[in-house]
């Protein structure tokens, strides 16, 4: 009978595809994984944040799920700039409780975006609804050039 190396056996096996085993890919990278990002930056890393272009506007989505709108700023500053800030904080803990896992991010978060000079900077709109912020940046009208001009020839 054959000898099978221990690392090929039933119970290692198992805890190789167990999807609950924490496993981290790029743990031997250069760049920080989310095991070694400290808590409280971890919600910096996670805020996600979708950025598309319409005919009259430039739209801003973020996903911000259990965070109140008061915990949000929204703020232009600099030249042109963005700023979507806030923090989620930490939940509670009870002495009587037990931890099993603990995923969900907390922590401050900030991410910034250079509009472009077609913004109207002064009529930014935001809200927020079922935790997803969206900011509005009306875009002026870009004056189309004639398709034909005749230039006057001197002389």
């Amino acid at each position: 009978m054959a000898m099978i190396p221990s690392f090929f056996n039933n119970r290692s096996r198992d805890i190789i595809f167990d999807p609950l085993f924490s496993f981290d890919p790029f743990k031997d990278f250069p760049f920080p994984s989310s095991s070694l990002v400290p808590r409280e930056n971890s919600a910096f890393i996670n805020t996600r944040i979708d950025w598309k272009e319409t005919p009259e506007a430039h739209v801003f989505k973020a996903d911000l799920p259990g965070i109140k709108k008061e915990e949000v700023k929204v703020e232009i500053e600099d030249d042109r700039v963005l700023q979507i800030r806030g923090e989620r904080s930490v939940e509670k803990e009870d002495k009587n409780d037990t931890w099993h896992r603990v995923e969900r991010s907390s922590g401050k978060f900030l991410r910034r975006f250079k509009l472009p000079e077609n913004a109207k900077i002064d009529q930014i709109k935001a809200g927020m609804e079922n935790g997803v912020l969206t900011v509005t940046v009306p875009k002026e009208e870009v004056k189309k050039a004639d398709a034909k001009k005749t230039v006057e020839i001197s002389g």
